[in-house]
């Protein structure tokens, strides 16, 4: 008997319900289902977490004398033959207009995210994939690129969702021919434009009387429900490339560092110089800022608007200190709670932690911060600075009075009505918020006017900020009741 059900319906597995299921491996039209295409393997080419090549000494183990003898074997041979650790020093460009620096070379595009997620795409909405997509959109074969496997995936998605509210809908009809409410020939819209039953926008269907919801009872139209979405669904997977003449397309993306990860590249880790002129420039050779005027420059251009007047007295006098031609005026001093160092302070606390940090502008905060990377895990936590200015000197210098009143006039606009804006948007994107506060030190950089004080001692200064952490979450009675 088994064997007769099974070879009326084409070998198909039956339940107990007495519904054929597909066979394995085929959708429910019975058409076999196309392979999902194999994920990069990001363990594997993210498997450096910075741009440096890191030489563990071997694991020392207790009961074996031998992991002695090896690790003295290593600390030997990098003493006679040290190793070298920065492969390759990637070259960078400030630009002024943008207010970032830019990364040309393909190489260090790819090694710099791929090793540590620095930058985005000035083209892309992240990873740099704009030769790719265009490769793409030529017909030209090339690799899927993460936003349109995302955009696939939502596609897939919103069409599953339309198929399954249609096939729920049969099944409602269904049901309500099989206890009399409906005729063979009628629908659901009969019964609404009776009064019988009510439908709302997302079609729900409703008891007019009571509000029940009706629903499907039993599951023999299950299968109907897991029907494909082979017909409906768009077919770019399918779709053979359109063949196109060989021609060769040039690379117009480039990798937009903001100035906190280009400074810890080229101050933290000397993995990054950034040269004096634009790529577009050939007169001369690049010449590579050092990092204490990095410091400065990055700092000016903090501000909106940009003095002009104080980039141009800054590189006059860079000029004036690389020539040795006297000493130097009219530099005007950095603040102490200059946005440029405030950012930084708090990007060195949280890189230097492990952190991969990222900006956070798509969620209305300073950073995000990701345990491995974005093509990981998402961001847990979400970073908003707040200078604190509890240092004596805030409030007993006389000179001080006045700017501690314009900026406490600033923080005064993060009340309690911005503060619970800002959570509530954290809370929607299932992230943490976490306020930092940067202590504010006394003024700091009181011989900028002298040649000797145009040098900035960036370890010394970075010491006398201290940073707290303060973790938000919304409290929900249903939730936190205990």
């Amino acid at each position: 008997m088994a064997a007769d059900v099974e070879a009326q319906n084409g070998g198909h597995d039956v339940n107990s319900k007495g519904a054929s299921a597909p066979p394995q491996g085929s959708d429910a039209n019975g058409a076999p289902k196309k392979p999902r295409p194999r994920r990069p393997n990001y363990h594997e080419i993210h498997v450096k977490p910075i741009p440096l090549d890191i030489y563990p000494l071997p694991a020392f183990i207790p009961h074996n004398p031998i992991s002695i003898v090896r690790i003295v074997l290593a600390l030997l041979s990098h003493s006679l033959f040290p190793p070298k650790s920065h492969v390759v020093a990637h070259r960078a460009y400030f630009s002024a207009e943008t207010q970032s620096i830019h990364v040309t070379d393909a190489a260090s595009i790819r090694a710099l995210w791929e090793q540590g997620f620095w930058g985005k795409g000035s083209l892309s909405r992240s990873e740099p994939q704009w030769l790719t997509g265009e490769k793409k959109k030529r017909g030209i074969e090339a690799s899927k690129t993460s936003a349109e496997v995302t955009q696939n995936r939502r596609e897939e998605r919103r069409q599953f969702k339309l198929e399954r509210a249609r096939a729920q809908r049969e099944a409602i009809e269904q049901q309500l021919r099989q206890e009399g409410k409906l005729d063979a020939d009628g629908s659901i819209e009969e019964l609404v434009d009776d009064g019988q039953i009510s439908e709302s926008p997302r079609g729900t269907i409703y008891t007019p009387d009571a509000g029940d919801v009706v629903t499907v009872k039993g599951d023999s139209i299950v299968s109907e429900i897991d029907k494909s979405l082979k017909e409906s669904a768009p077919s770019w997977d399918e779709a053979e490339p359109m063949r196109s003449e060989a021609v060769e397309i040039k690379d117009q993306e480039h990798l937009q560092l903001t100035p906190e990860e280009a400074f810890y590249l080229t101050y933290s880790f000397g993995a990054l110089s950034v040269a004096t002129v634009t790529e577009g420039e050939t007169e001369g050779s690049p010449v590579s800022y050092p990092s204490w005027f990095l410091f400065r420059l990055y700092a000016a251009y903090a501000g909106f608007p940009v003095p002009e007047a104080l980039i141009s007295n800054l590189q006059s006098a860079y000029q004036i200190h690389n020539d040795g031609r006297g000493s130097v005026s009219d530099i005007s001093r950095i603040e102490p709670d200059n946005q440029f160092i405030l950012r930084y302070v708090v990007y060195h606390h949280f890189r230097s932690l492990g952190w991969v940090v990222r900006p956070g502008i798509k969620f209305a905060v300073d950073y995000l911060l990701y345990l491995r990377g974005p093509a990981f895990h998402h961001a847990e936590f979400a970073i908003m600075i707040i200078p604190s200015y509890s240092d004596l000197y805030w409030t007993q210098a006389p000179e001080s009075e006045t700017k501690l009143e314009c900026r406490q006039r600033e923080l005064r606009r993060k009340d309690w009505w911005w503060l619970h804006r800002v959570n509530r948007v954290q809370s929607a994107v299932f992230k943490t918020l976490v306020l930092v506060y940067v202590e504010v030190p006394p003024p700091w950089d009181v011989k900028a006017s002298s040649e000797s004080g145009l040098k900035v001692d960036i370890g010394n200064v970075l010491k006398q900020y201290k940073v707290r952490e303060v973790v938000i979450k919304r409290w929900s009675p249903n939730r936190n009741r205990d």
